[in-house]
């Protein structure tokens, strides 16, 4: 072997040996809110496997925490179930594994403002973030008592964090979000709860889910599934010691008495079914009722059950890492 061949030859070995450190590195980054409904990422390292390691990754809006998972950011990232059905319907390589949470809405109005029913709108601004479950429960709650969310309102593009600032300034009218910003403006004294706009039956509840990338679910669906146990064990972990999830979201800079008040509006959640996916179809025709979408995704593609079936929840110390196929 001459001398170029056998340095070619290391540096092909080196890369190979790279590129299976990271693999079986155990290092996951998962994206999140900062929020009490969509909190168990932060708890994750509690309850993953043995050796295994994660970073956590807040953000404020869900395309963002989207657009990091598909450029290779993130291993795993929350969203709106509504907004997972946008990704599918462009076609983005999208699948949902999990839930995250249920529920955590409301549309807030000024507490000292003339608004006392949703008809009162009418020439109002109200705060949004488009792509999400409050962008739908908006549009619904509008097109319910007449109003053309185009034509009768004002629609303000504002992210979460930023809607009972813009409320309190007297920037919006009006602003539909999740917990616990709804519950702050009340509790500051500026806002009033106008109505916990949640759909009838067919859509139920459901808000929030887990997303991962179709190519990660090829090539590591250990990975995946580690992932999925450390959610599951998490949420179960929280909902068995509000104390402990109250405290950790009361770190993230909002008052105990809130978030106890915001709780009752919270739901976290994990498993996925045939019901929760039945529930996503419905969502899915409403939004192309509203117009929102202008066809429906591929529900069979976009929704991967697999997972959540196969869950194990014993302590970490008794979990094994998946093996050969990726991290």
């Amino acid at each position: 072997m001459t001398v170029l061949r056998l340095v070619i030859a290391v540096l092909a070995a080196c890369i190979v040996f790279g590129q299976s450190q990271v693999a079986h590195g155990g290092h996951f980054r998962v994206g999140t809110w900062k929020t009490a409904q969509t909190i168990q990422p932060f708890f994750y390292r509690d309850h993953l496997a043995a050796g295994d390691t994660v970073e956590v990754f807040a953000f404020t809006n869900p395309a963002d925490q989207k657009t990091a998972l598909l450029a290779g950011s993130l291993d795993m990232t929350g969203t709106t179930v509504a907004h997972a059905i946008q990704s599918a319907v462009m076609g983005q390589p999208v699948v949902v594994v999990a839930a995250l949470c249920h529920k955590a809405s409301a549309l807030v109005v000024r507490s000292d403002g003339p608004v006392r029913i949703i008809a009162d709108l009418r020439g109002k601004r109200i705060g949004y973030v488009p792509g999400t479950m409050h962008e739908i429960l908006l549009r619904e709650t509008l097109e319910a008592a007449g109003l053309s969310p185009t034509q009768d309102v004002t629609l303000v593009r504002i992210d979460f964090f930023d809607m009972a600032t813009a409320l309190a300034q007297g920037a919006i009218d009006a602003f539909l979000s999740g917990e616990p910003f709804p519950s702050v403006a009340v509790a500051q004294g500026y806002g009033r709860i106008l109505s916990y706009p949640y759909y009838d039956g067919a859509v139920g509840t459901i808000n929030a889910a887990l997303l991962v990338t179709r190519a990660m679910i090829e090539r590591q669906p250990a990975a995946v599934q580690r992932l999925v146990n450390a959610h599951a064990g998490a949420t179960e972990a929280l909902r068995q010691d509000r104390d402990r999830w109250l405290a950790r979201a009361e770190s993230f800079g909002t008052p105990r008495a809130v978030l106890d008040q915001a709780a009752g509006n919270i739901e976290l959640a994990w498993a996925i079914d045939a019901e929760f996916i039945g529930r996503a179809r419905a969502l899915g025709k409403r939004m192309q009722a509203l117009g929102i979408i202008d066809r429906q995704p591929d529900y069979d593609k976009l929704f991967d059950l697999r997972f959540v079936g196969s869950v194990d929840l014993r302590p970490r110390s008794e979990q094994v890492r998946g093996g050969g196929e990726g991290r």
